[in-house]
């Protein structure tokens, strides 16, 4: 396995040979891919019979980045945490870490107990913690609540929450995934009144065929 930045894969190679466009995520000034590895696919079977285990996983993750594609997107509820742990794992040793985006979610219960689940203050920052760790990195490129909470308060808890993990360091940006409009509006309209970090992006439901 690789073991430094000269034997890594750089998808500055793969941006060049392949032509692969580049575009601002949001409104940040962080460039991603416009084609994003969703890494969903990848974990356990025992999660669900169409994933694939970490062995059949890593040949698409190294065409991908020898493809110029440097945006991998991947949640800790995918086969339980065992897609984290494979991202990270495959990454640390293929890629090199400043020209990657590893973005990851946040809110589905990972085992069971009340503070398990959701987007409380609680939860958030041990989800965080332990992503973290899965991943063997020290940073998350994008953090993404992935689902509305409506059994805590968006602003003073779970919105205030995030912008304290991106004061930390631990975060870079933050973003949402699969709610209504306005729950999306709402909480960009509290942190913006606050001053706290808004979400630079948003993962819609969304059918191309």
């Amino acid at each position: 396995m690789p073991t430094n930045d000269n034997q890594k894969i750089s998808v500055v190679e793969g941006m060049k040979k392949f032509n692969m466009p580049y575009v601002r995520l949001g409104n940040s000034g962080m460039q991603v891919s416009r084609i994003c590895l969703g890494m969903m696919t990848y974990g356990t079977p025992k999660w669900s019979e169409w994933v694939l285990e970490e062995e059949q996983s890593r040949p698409f993750i190294k065409r991908a980045l020898e493809m110029g594609i440097n945006f991998f997107d991947t949640a800790n509820m995918y086969s339980l945490g065992v897609s984290e742990e494979i991202t990270g794992r495959a990454l640390n040793d293929m890629a090199i870490r400043e020209e990657i985006v590893v973005a990851t979610k946040v809110y589905c219960p990972m085992a069971d107990g009340p503070n398990r689940k959701g987007l409380s203050r609680k939860h958030i920052f041990d989800a965080c913690d332990a992503s973290l760790k899965r991943l063997n990195m020290d940073y998350i490129d994008l953090y993404q609540i992935h689902r509305f909470d409506k059994d805590t308060p968006i602003g003073k808890e779970t919105m205030e929450a995030l912008n304290d993990l991106v004061r930390s360091g631990k975060v870079r940006y933050i973003g949402a995934s699969s709610m209504y409009a306005w729950q999306f509006a709402k909480a960009q309209h509290i942190a913006e009144k606050n001053g706290w970090t808004k979400f630079v992006s948003m993962q819609n439901h969304y059918n191309v065929s």
